[in-house]
């Protein structure tokens, strides 16, 4: 059973500060549980009696048998799932070279955990194993972010960095690409296999300080061009779109 000192340490890990002092976060439902076993050491896993029945081979440092009741005490969801876990944050890494030869992503102050864990999971669906995200992104361990990955998380790395000095550190010529509302329709620009492609923050867009580091600015056109619409697109929305057009070309 899981005593109340367990489940006050599994709450806290909703806030920054004690994702920080334990080095740990968590993760709630069988996929997501599954998805992150074997790509992060796992500290606990809390399940039911059927969840463990049928994922024998499934391994933490403490396994622990629970009730949906005291699941549903320990639980950060609205609708509590059969299991959840608590992993090890891993040691942060930053290798810029990966830049050089594949397509990776750049966010620019991404503040709503929901968007960066959609933009996760769709850089994991166009094959982008690679995110670079300003200090003053969302956390990816935050509970809403996990989730909202769906599993991608095993797959995408986060790197946490200065972006200026991201940006300075790459060969020169190395494509950095930028939406703006001036830029090149993007279903006509020329577009590149490798670089770096940057989305801003949801109200501000794209820094001016790292706008004016961008070589490649692409717009996403509104249809029919001219007309009034919307002033802009959900950053997540905005990824997807360009995402999917620069493997379009790259089939």
């Amino acid at each position: 059973m899981l005593s109340k000192n367990k489940i006050k340490f599994i709450r806290s890990l909703e806030l920054k500060k004690y994702r920080k002092e334990e080095n740990a976060f968590l993760a709630e439902g069988h996929k997501l549980v599954g998805d992150l076993l074997g790509h992060f050491r796992c500290r606990l896993i809390a399940g039911t009696l059927e969840w463990l029945k049928k994922n024998p081979d499934l391994r933490a440092q403490e396994m622990i048998e629970v009730t949906r009741e005291e699941l549903a005490k320990a639980s950060l969801l609205k609708t509590p799932q059969d299991v959840l876990a608590v992993f090890e944050i891993p040691q942060a890494e930053t290798d810029a070279s990966v830049i050089e030869h594949s397509l990776c992503l750049a966010l620019d102050d991404v503040q709503d955990p929901g968007n960066l864990g959609t933009i996760i999971r769709i850089a994991d669906w166009f094959g982008i194993g690679h995110i670079f995200c300003s200090p003053g992104t969302a956390d990816v361990y935050n509970p809403k972010t996990v989730q909202a990955t769906m599993g991608a998380l095993a797959r995408v790395k986060l790197h946490y960095c200065d972006l200026k000095a991201l940006a300075g550190s790459l060969p020169e010529g190395t494509p950095l690409f930028g939406t703006f509302l001036d830029g090149e329709n993007i279903y006509e620009a020329p577009l590149d296999g490798h670089g770096l492609i940057i989305m801003g923050n949801e109200g501000k867009g794209i820094s001016a300080e790292i706008s004016r580091l961008t070589n490649r600015r692409l717009l996403i056109p509104n249809y029919p061009q001219g007309n009034a619409t919307s002033e802009s697109l959900n950053v997540a929305v905005a990824t997807a779109i360009v995402c999917s057009e620069f493997r379009r070309r790259m089939l």
